[in-house]
């Protein structure tokens, strides 16, 4: 044999990708397959895919890496997988789905028919979570299921989510690790096991035990790659599948973020700020740290709904000349805007963003919000105005979890497709006022479930050799504050108070729209 690799599996919102990975954190190979329809919409707000969409995806890729790979794949030492979250099906009793497959971004709403026992609706009215706990209820696709789709859910036997069915298409072997289990299932993420019967929370969501797979720990074998899949795609039957955990779980250990003084920021689609912390602590009120790939570590977290999305929404709506300039230079659309809005001052001439297109858990009225407009303000000013706002919000994300834990952060890790922007990255720095560090590859959610695999094969002792050997710091950015000091004058006396002073706005606005 000769340098042990790794093939891992990054399946994602947009996107499907095989990689090979050695032990240094190098990527020997890449396929990917970019999702013509990343999902389809029977109404408004829904997002499905067919069931075994992301499997066919997957297959292709692995096809194509191994066809271009030949005597470098019996190096391949093991398998792993990671995926996005909360993306559910219905098992029969074969582990057939029944229905397709309900993505992440689907905001489809189960009747709130005052489900909860008297005490508990007391309780969460008591503490001053009643909004939030019908927000959750009304979120699971679970409950919607049961509501609407009485027969399916009738002959479903496992109710799981995508990485735990692409683990029994791989290997014939249904389970999954708890680093996986990210959506609206009853699940104790503190003990890392499913709810309790009579749980505080469970009612949120109370999908029967039976119908819940099986746990096993991160970094322990799924099982076998099967005659089936090898026969599909050529990875050699016999290998390892070796269980990780979710893509931003993934990206975070990816990025060495395995020490509670570091925190990282995902610029994807999703915008999120994470830790990786010992203590279980709560980044908002009712809503979990999650079990980290590290099987005695957490991920604390808050995530932005629509983050850098909004910068692709940008370039649709109001950057068509930059589209076709980018086109006739044969780059991004985003690398000319980082050009033009590079010498605008921090805090963009007085424009202000909230990056609320999509409401959250714990602010459900809000809505998105642009304040400050004058005359002599550009759509340049708009699009630095973005950047910044979501900066403001997840450095407001990094406030509460900071006083939660009473943890202090050093420094900042960064991935995502914003994170390829050297501008991003230098806002963001001048926003929290810490260094933000960019490591050797944009892969970081590839790099970290590679790890689970080198670590379980015992390359590495620990987590703690595999990033000292496999993630490299390639860009520093340190923060100017001056710029900070700007920053942090805008955020204390203008954006922590934009949500308080317009949500009453918002609730005429929101009920106005209902009434249509």
């Amino acid at each position: 044999m000769g340098e042990p690799l790794v093939l891992t599996f990054d399946v994602g919102t947009q996107s499907a990708r095989a990689l090979l990975v050695d032990r240094y954190g190098a990527i020997a190979d890449l396929c990917q397959e970019k999702y013509e329809k990343p999902y389809y919409s029977k109404n408004p707000g829904w997002a499905e895919q067919k069931p075994d969409f992301y499997y066919d995806c997957l297959c292709r890729t692995a096809k194509e890496l191994c066809a271009r790979n030949g005597n470098r794949i019996g190096d391949v030492i093991a398998v792993t997988l990671t995926t996005i979250r909360d993306t559910a099906l219905c098992l029969d009793k074969n582990n057939v789905p029944l229905r397709d497959a309900i993505v992440w971004l689907d905001k489809r709403k189960a009747d709130f028919n005052d489900p909860y026992p008297a005490w508990k609706r007391a309780l969460f009215e008591l503490i001053g979570m009643g909004d939030a706990t019908k927000i959750l209820y009304q979120a699971s696709p679970g409950n919607w299921i049961m509501q609407h789709e009485p027969d399916v859910w009738a002959k479903t036997a496992k109710f799981v989510m995508l990485p735990t069915y692409l683990n029994f298409k791989l290997t014939g072997v249904l389970a999954d690790t708890p680093a996986n289990m990210i959506g609206h299932i009853p699940f104790d993420y503190k003990n890392r096991r499913w709810m309790k019967p009579g749980g505080l929370t469970r009612c949120f969501c109370d999908v029967p035990e039976e119908k819940l797979c099986r746990l096993i720990p991160s970094g322990s074998t799924v099982g076998k790659i099967t005659k089936e899949f090898s026969a599909l795609t050529g990875v050699p039957e016999g290998l390892p599948l070796i269980s990780t955990g979710s893509d931003k779980g993934c990206e975070t250990l990816g990025l060495s973020v395995t020490t509670p003084d570091k925190a990282s920021i995902s610029f994807g689609t999703t915008a999120t700020i994470q830790l990786a912390v010992k203590d279980y602590f709560e980044p908002q009120k009712f809503l979990p740290a999650y079990p980290a790939v590290i099987g005695d570590m957490y991920n604390p977290e808050i995530e932005i709904y629509r983050g850098f999305w909004l910068l692709s929404w940008f370039v649709q709506e109001f950057g068509t000349a930059e589209a076709q300039e980018a086109e006739k230079l044969g780059c991004a659309p985003e690398k000319i805007l980082d050009e033009r809005i590079k010498d605008i001052p921090a805090g963009s001439d007085g424009l202000l963003l909230q990056p609320y297109w999509t409401s959250g858990i714990l602010k459900p009225n809000s809505m998105g919000a642009v304040v400050g407009f004058s005359d002599f303000h550009t759509r340049y000013h708009l699009y630095r105005a973005i950047i910044e706002g979501i900066d403001l919000e997840l450095f407001m994300a990094l406030d509460i979890m900071e006083r939660r834990s009473g943890l202090k952060i050093m420094e900042l890790y960064v991935s995502g497709g914003g994170a390829r922007s050297d501008v991003v990255c230098h806002i963001t720095a001048d926003v929290f006022g810490l260094p933000v560090k960019r490591i050797q590859t944009h892969e970081a959610c590839s790099i970290g479930s590679s790890m689970a695999g080198f670590v379980s094969m015992g390359v590495f002792r620990d987590y703690g050799e595999a990033a000292a050997s496999m993630v490299h710091v390639k860009d520093t950015f340190e923060p100017d504050m001056e710029n900070h000091r700007v920053y942090m004058e805008i955020y204390k006396k203008a954006y922590c108070k934009i949500y308080g002073k317009l949500e009453p706005i918002y609730k005429r606005l929101i009920d106005i729209y209902k009434r249509r």
